[in-house]
């Protein structure tokens, strides 16, 4: 397979347009046309950022062989902790970019907060696994206690805060992803 034909079939399985990806990595929607036609080459850092914006690497690109990762095990979860925020983010499947959807499990602190999400064209899913938060979503709230979940379009600003006395813990679920 060509190179160009890849990156194609990479754009348009995860919905972009040729303006979009061209958007993401600085270039012209022209240029991405000419690459995926294979009527040029791009250099291997420009290469490289359209994969990024992929959300692929050179070596998964040029790997034929590589399956689809089904499975994660604790080894693949990517963490971040922001001491200001009160909150720790885990990544639970490396790469979701790539993916339709980006599920997270996010901890806060007593008094902790997520960040705030801007509004995006996209649906949100959570599951309080452990404590209590209180969802904003634009100038509305809600109380979503253990057990409980929520769901909605992510077309206001929204965050996570924990009102609990103890630590809270949610799986939240964005599409696409937005973490």
């Amino acid at each position: 397979m060509e190179i160009g034909e890849k990156i194609k079939q990479l754009r348009i399985k995860i919905g972009l347009t040729q303006e979009e990806l061209g958007n993401r990595c600085e270039l012209t929607k022209g240029f991405i046309s000419q690459v995926e036609r294979d009527l040029t080459s791009p250099s291997i850092a420009t290469l490289m950022d359209i994969l990024e914006a992929l959300g692929t690497t050179l070596k998964d690109f040029f790997n034929d062989n590589t399956n689809d990762k089904i499975v994660f095990l604790q080894d693949d979860v990517c963490e971040r902790s922001d001491s200001e925020l009160g909150h720790t983010i885990r990544w639970l499947i490396p790469n979701a970019q790539k993916n339709k959807m980006e599920p997270i499990l996010i901890s806060l602190n007593k008094g902790g907060r997520s960040p705030t999400h801007s509004a995006y064209e996209g649906e949100v899913f959570g599951y309080v696994l452990r404590g209590c938060a209180r969802l904003w979503i634009g100038r509305h709230s809600f109380r979503v206690k253990n057990g409980g979940s929520f769901y909605y379009l992510a077309n206001e600003a929204h965050f996570l805060e924990n009102i609990s006395a103890g630590c809270t813990e949610v799986l939240w679920i964005t599409t696409p992803p937005n973490f």
